[in-house]
């Protein structure tokens, strides 16, 4: 008879007494009958899933011939997390703890079909457990942490934890960082709150860019319309956050809060205002259409600062008021703009050469709040 569950013998590290975490050994073969790899996805109300990125099969390969190879010793193990159905039971003993640990034997339940759910999650080794899944030497044994939680936020907070030295994807990172609600190394946390009005814009039905941003869940089928790169909105929403932007003076510094909704209120109203000034470049892809390439937001998230600063102080932010504003404001560079054909002549560049480069960037963006400044200040 078949058990269902893998019992071996196992350390628990007192370290968190919340959270059981436990070290033991899995054979190669075992690690993929128990553990699965939380894919990072949305579902179809937008809710985001999992956390991890897409298999590198070239790292995989690498990682399976040398599994493969002669005289193999693979000290790099695992971390994964254990559901709350796993039993410990500490071996008898005066010797049985040092007060750092505890020996004794873990038990995995197993699933109850090939079709069911894998118990375990992957927090950290995607790329070695895909491999040891493949490899020949199926008893191969292999060193596993595993910690005990079901929630998903714990499981996303200790996988950014552990991969700050190989760095994450940057889109793979802004994307998880708004779901997590632990205390973050101060450089992450920095960049929770720009991800997290991203994540809004690319989904809210009244944002501009619904749909358009290219994050880590982004589906392969709608990866062609997905026309702005994440970080670039992000970056530009950073800036805007500094001491001289106009979401600034919506944070909080005393208690480390944001009114997040007014910030929202404010990107959407200036990029909805955006789109219907430049309908005919709004929504294509990068190479037909320099406002959504990087230099283009980057540039224009730089002219809201502007813009926006001169909105709020005349109309409520959420009256149709503050779009039509916003459309006079931006009425006064559209001539100057020449987004998708033609050259810029005082740049004297055509419109298909400018790159997403601090140089370009910074050339696009002193040009166009100068002709901003200057339309402003000429008669009418």
């Amino acid at each position: 008879m078949t058990e269902d569950f893998i019992r071996r013998r196992a350390l628990r590290i007192e370290q968190n007494p919340g959270i059981p975490l436990y070290v033991f050994a899995l054979q190669a073969s075992e690690v993929n009958r128990v553990a699965d790899v939380a894919r990072i996805s949305r579902d179809e109300a937008g809710k985001l899933l999992g956390y991890q990125r897409p298999e590198k099969k070239q790292h995989v390969k690498q990682i399976l011939d040398y599994l493969n190879g002669d005289d193999v010793l693979f000290p790099n193990g695992l971390i994964l997390a254990l559901p709350s159905s796993v039993r410990f039971k500490g071996s008898r003993g005066p010797n049985s703890t040092d007060g750092l640990a505890t020996i004794g034997t873990i038990e995995i339940p197993l699933p109850e079909s090939a079709d069911a759910p894998r118990p375990a999650l992957i927090v950290d080794g995607q790329q070695r457990s895909l491999a040891l899944a493949r490899t020949k030497r199926s008893t191969l044994p292999v060193t596993v942490a595993g910690f005990v939680t079901e929630e998903l936020e714990i499981q996303r907070d200790q996988f950014l934890r552990v991969n700050t030295v190989s760095p994450l994807p940057h889109n793979l990172v802004s994307e998880l960082l708004p779901e997590v609600n632990t205390r973050l190394p101060t450089k992450l946390s920095a960049r929770k709150l720009p991800s997290a009005l991203v994540n809004a814009l690319n989904q809210d039905s009244d944002s501009p860019f619904c749909g358009l941003i290219k994050q880590a869940s982004t589906a392969g089928s709608r990866r062609s319309e997905a026309v702005v790169k994440d970080n670039s909105l992000i970056s530009a929403i950073e800036e805007s956050l500094s001491p001289s932007g106009v979401l600034f003076p919506y944070k909080n510094l005393s208690n480390g809060t944001a009114d997040a909704a007014t910030m929202r209120e404010i990107l959407v109203v200036y990029w909805s205002a955006v789109r219907d000034t430049f309908p005919e470049a709004w929504g294509l892809s990068p190479t037909k259409s320099r406002l959504m390439h990087g230099v283009g937001i980057r540039s224009m998230g730089r002219l809201m600062d502007r813009v926006m600063d001169r909105v709020v102080t005349v109309a409520d932010i959420e009256s149709s008021a503050a779009h039509d504003r916003t459309m006079m404001e931006l009425a006064l560079i559209k001539p100057h703009c020449h987004w998708t054909k033609g050259r810029w002549p005082e740049l004297n560049i055509p419109w298909n050469e400018l790159q997403n480069t601090p140089r370009h960037i910074s050339t696009l963006s002193n040009l166009l709040v100068r002709t901003y400044l200057q339309a402003r200040m000429s008669p009418s």
